[in-house]
């Protein structure tokens, strides 16, 4: 290098820098310049204030859900019967009340009511309620005659040969497990208790077909103590008067029992088995000949027509026979006639039956 290029170098270097300089600051210059361009630009592209969210496309409309089935409602308890009625759920005395009103009007209707079994004793009417299943008190009351005739004790009963006591007592059905009965009881009472009936529920109970209802139409009919006899009859009528809502037997005895004096309780079986039979039937009650339709919370049921109610009257009601053969002397019908083939032998047993509901029999 020569000495005047030597000298010139620094100079070209500080110019060289100095052009590096301006470069520079011209490229930051211009970048400076076109930054805020596209800002501006991107400004301007968007408006003013939040950028709103990315628009989506619309969800799809939900399926609604099943409708569930209602639940089943449950059954209403007597209460709620009761209130949505608008009426209170009758008290225990009103229930009381009420069975009173009508124990005392059926009393003037069936004032002659009485046990509807021929019996002399009580050994008879024990045997005559054993055969009075699944059949009527009448068909019962025509076959005991010869019944008693040939077995007139327990110890003649019990030593009966079996087939001859079956067809004895054939007219009354089941025929074959009542003579078995009759065999057991009668040997019961031979071996246990000296050929005597018992007085109490439960030795009465303890003999063979012997049920809570048959004790007490032997309590109540041939010793004089109270009880109520609930069969068929008596437990439809009490649900009827809605004097109860139980349809066991046991149950419905101890209702009952709760609404009446303990000495009203044989008479007032009496009454109830009366009407059941004669007016309160089970299908097709005669309502319009009730004569204590007013007392009734179920008429209706019924034929109402007084002239076709008349026509539903059984028994001596409906002017017709009654179920005794030797009714009591203030019987108002006609006695029942006995089975042709079945009349009693000459020298049975044929004296007037001792059928006080109250006192023992004699």
């Amino acid at each position: 290098m020569s000495e005047q290029e030597a000298a010139a170098a620094p100079a070209r270097k500080a110019a060289a820098g100095k052009t590096a300089g301006r470069t520079g600051t011209a490229k930051a210059v211009k970048a400076a310049g076109r930054a805020p361009a596209k800002k501006a630009a991107a400004a301007k592209k968007a408006p003013t204030g939040r950028a709103p969210a990315k628009k989506t496309s619309p969800a799809k409309k939900a399926t609604p859900a099943k409708k569930a089935a209602p639940a089943k409602k449950a059954a209403p308890t007597k209460a709620a019967a009761a209130k949505a009625s608008g009426s209170r759920p009758e008290s225990q005395a009103a229930r009381a009340k009420r069975a009173a009103r009508i124990n005392s009007a059926l009393a003037e209707v069936y004032y002659y009511a009485h046990p509807e079994l021929d019996f002399e004793n009580p050994f008879e009417l024990l045997v005559a309620t054993v055969l009075s299943a699944q059949t009527t008190d009448l068909r019962v009351n025509q076959t005991t005659p010869a019944l008693f005739a040939a077995y007139p004790t327990p110890e003649d009963m019990a030593a009966a040969d079996p087939e001859a006591l079956e067809e004895l007592i054939r007219p009354t059905g089941f025929f074959r497990s009542k003579a078995k009965s009759l065999l057991g009881l009668s040997a019961a009472l031979r071996d246990d208790h000296g050929g005597e009936v018992p007085g109490s529920v439960d030795e009465l109970v303890k003999l063979p077909g012997v049920g809570r209802k048959t004790a007490f139409v032997v309590l109540g009919n041939a010793f004089g103590v109270p009880g109520l006899t609930v069969d068929t009859h008596f437990g439809r009528l009490v649900r009827r008067w809605k004097l109860t809502e139980q349809t066991d037997a046991v149950k419905v005895e101890q209702e009952i029992d709760d609404l009446l004096p303990e000495r009203e309780w044989t008479m007032f079986s009496h009454r109830t088995i009366f009407h059941g039979r004669r007016v309160c039937h089970s299908r097709k009650p005669a309502c319009g000949a009730c004569p204590i339709a007013e007392l009734c919370p179920s008429y209706g049921e019924g034929e109402t027509d007084p002239e076709k109610a008349k026509k539903l009257l059984k028994y001596e009601m409906g002017g017709q026979p009654g179920q005794r053969l030797k009714p009591p002397a203030d019987y108002p019908g006609r006695p029942a006639p006995p089975l042709p083939s079945r009349a009693p032998a000459t020298g049975s047993a044929s004296g007037p039956a001792a059928d006080s509901a109250t006192g023992p029999a004699r």
